[in-house]
C-alpha cells in the first residue's frame, strides 16, 4: 500500500455529493459512480487487512461510515467459490470491482410460496461498477467469478449497511427471512493520519 489518501479523498468527495444529492437517488448514483470509478482505477490504497480472504465465506470489511450514517464504504473479499444468498439492500448502493471478477445474478419475487425468478446475470471485471436500489433493482446474489484467485470489490451504500435490516430470500420458495449483515472487522482504517501522504 502506498497511501490511504485515495480513500480519504473519496470519503470527502462523497460526503459533499451526499450533501448535494442525498435526496435525489439518480443524481446520487451518477455522482457516486464517477467518484467510485476514480477510486478503483488504482490498486495501491487498500490496507491488506481489509483484503484478507477467509477459507469458508466472503468477508465484508467496513472502511468508513459517515457519522450521520448517510453512507458507508465497505470492501468485500471473495475466495474461489464464495457466494452470497439471494438478498436485498433496501437502500441505494454502488459496487466497484477492484481485483478479480464477480458474477451478479438478479432476481425478483414471483409471489408467496413461489420460487424466485431469475431475471439476468452478468460478470463485472476490474474497474466495472454495478448499481442496486429498490428503484433500479435490489435483489441479487454475488459470487467470485474466478475459480483460481480472490476477488475484491468496494461497495458504497446509502446507509450504514452493516446495521440495515434487510432480507434474504429462499431461492426455491421465495420465503423471506430478515437479517442484519454486520461487519467482519472490529477496527477501521485510519483515514486522518496525513503523515504518510506523499509530497
Amino acid at each position: 500500500m502506498d497511501s490511504i489518501k485515495p480513500l480519504r479523498d473519496f470519503v470527502l468527495e462523497l460526503t459533499h455529493a451526499v450533501e448535494k444529492f442525498g435526496q435525489d437517488e439518480p443524481a446520487m448514483l451518477r455522482a457516486g459512480k464517477k467518484l467510485l470509478a476514480r477510486l478503483i482505477a488504482r490498486d495501491d490504497w487498500l490496507p491488506p487487512e481489509f483484503a484478507q480472504v477467509h477459507a469458508d465465506t466472503y468477508r465484508q470489511y467496513l472502511l468508513y461510515c459517515d457519522p450521520l450514517e448517510r453512507f458507508s464504504v465497505v470492501s468485500f473479499v471473495w475466495g474461489p467459490g464464495h457466494c452470497t444468498p439471494v438478498h436485498d439492500h433496501t437502500v441505494w448502493g454502488l459496487i466497484g470491482v477492484l481485483r478479480g471478477s464477480e458474477k451478479c445474478e438478479e432476481y425478483e419475487r414471483a409471489g408467496d410460496a413461489r420460487a424466485m425468478r431469475k431475471t439476468g446475470e452478468h460478470i463485472v471485471g476490474p474497474g466495472g461498477i454495478d448499481a442496486v436500489s429498490p428503484t433500479v433493482g435490489d435483489i441479487h446474489t454475488v459470487s467470485n467469478a474466478l475459480s483460481d484467485r480472490p476477488a475484491v470489490s468496494i461497495h458504497v451504500y446509502g446507509a450504514n449497511i452493516g446495521a440495515v435490516k434487510r432480507h434474504v430470500y429462499a431461492r426455491e420458495t421465495g420465503v423471506i427471512k430478515p437479517f442484519v449483515s454486520g461487519y467482519s472487522n472490529s477496527t477501521i482504517p485510519n483515514l486522518w493520519d496525513r503523515s504518510a501522504d506523499p509530497g
